[in-house]
């Protein structure tokens, strides 16, 4: 197995987002809103997932604009972890 297929294989799925709660203890609510174009009449749609994702410094409040990343299951929703905060909520 070549370096690259095995790179390919495990890389983990990265999203950025928008905290919508953060009132859990270590964990906070992002909506990820995603473009797609419609297959059948072209049209532009917004997309929006909520995901569950792990804070361990309670550090997170609404507004805030994250990168999260694909993880383990931590809980019976929770797959995802904070990578990085972009922005800050003014």
């Amino acid at each position: 197995m070549t370096e690259a297929t095995t790179t390919a294989r495990n890389a983990r799925k990265v999203r950025e987002g928008l905290v919508t709660s953060a009132a859990m203890d270590k964990t906070a609510v992002v909506t990820v809103t995603e473009r797609v174009r419609h297959k059948k009449y072209n049209k532009t749609l917004m997309r929006n997932t909520k995901l569950y994702v792990h804070d361990e410094a309670n550090d997170l409040t609404v507004g805030d604009r994250v990168r999260v990343a694909e993880t383990r299951p931590l809980s019976k929703l929770k797959r995802w972890r904070v990578v990085e905060v972009l922005e800050r909520a003014r």
